[in-house]
């Protein structure tokens, strides 16, 4: 990894190797190795203490590494170098914005650290502000101020964005417009690193997702083949009314309350017999329902499995 190929604007935005951070006997990060493409949507997900917020740290230039290669848009960030500072936009979990000024005046000072920053106006009304961009920052409510983070990211117009928990405290409408926002920055070529709690933030923006735990990342995959979900067994549940059984050669078995239960890599073919038995039966299959493991499932056996190890 040389920062000449990095700057020559190859597909690489962040590239991580051996990746250590330690604090005297503590191991907090543990040999990671990351790469994230140009242009895409990147998620980490991670319990609290698991190394996710120092790893971010090292590729923002907010925090030194024990050891292991970084660069970021192809510039090591430990150097803290001007034209690397420049091309990065962060959304931090807490920001300290000055109160009394109002958002429009809080953009454009932001603005003019930067050397081709964004249309100011363009950027308040990219996060939802416009009707908001004459009134103080201490009018704002908590979503709103959570909006104002985002600007403060944008104004800069930034090739890479870090995104550390962007929509905490949104209401479901904002969060969605928020997520509109992500993804409109992503269709301009813009690189987006993404850390939530929300699972299906991860599932419905993230081109790709790693997980990590104890300082190590134990996954790492786009949403739907994270944790081999993609070739896990496909769930079919329905109810029967009293009596009435399906077909034995179907495999189906039998739960409490009337419920039926199957597990199939042929989803398909299963679903195909079953209904076509129970019309010809007429009989109606209640509360059909179809699933896989979630993404949550996934992330919550992945993590939970390295935390008893751990204990262990």
């Amino acid at each position: 990894m040389t920062a000449a190929n990095g700057a020559a604007g190859g597909d690489v935005a962040i590239e991580v190797r051996g990746l250590r951070k330690s604090y005297g006997s503590l191991e907090a990060v543990r040999g990671i190795d990351l790469r994230v493409e140009r242009g895409e949507i990147f998620a980490m997900l991670g319990p609290n203490g698991a190394g996710k917020t120092t790893t971010v740290e090292i590729l923002e230039g907010y925090r030194s590494r024990s050891a292991g290669e970084v660069r970021v848009l192809g510039h090591d960030p430990a150097r803290r170098e001007r034209d690397l500072m420049s091309r990065m936009g962060i959304v931090l979990q807490q920001s300290g914005v000055q109160q009394y000024l109002t958002v429009r005046e809080v953009v454009s000072m932001y603005a003019g650290y930067y050397p081709h920053p964004r249309d100011v106006d363009e950027v308040i009304a990219l996060v939802g502000l416009a009707d908001a961009a004459d009134r103080r920052i201490l009018q704002l409510s908590g979503g709103q101020h959570r909006r104002v983070d985002v600007a403060l990211a944008l104004a800069g117009d930034p090739e890479l964005l870090f995104l550390d928990e962007p929509t905490t405290g949104f209401d479901p409408s904002a969060r969605r417009q928020a997520w509109e926002t992500v993804r409109s920055l992503a269709g301009l070529g813009k690189t987006v690193f993404l850390t939530t709690h929300f699972m299906d933030e991860a599932q419905t923006l993230a081109n790709r997702v790693a997980i990590i735990a104890r300082g190590q990342i134990v996954a790492t995959g786009s949403p739907n083949t994270l944790g081999a979900r993609g070739s896990q067994a496909t769930i079919i549940r329905f109810s029967l009314p009293s009596g009435v059984v399906p077909p034995e050669a179907l495999g189906i078995k039998p739960m409490q309350g009337g419920a039926w239960r199957v597990e199939t890599e042929g989803p398909t073919r299963v679903l195909h017999e079953l209904t076509g038995w129970a019309v010809a039966a007429g009989v109606e299959l209640v509360g059909l329902e179809v699933s896989r493991p979630s993404l949550e499932d996934v992330y919550l056996a992945l993590t939970s499995e390295e935390a008893e190890e751990g204990a262990a």
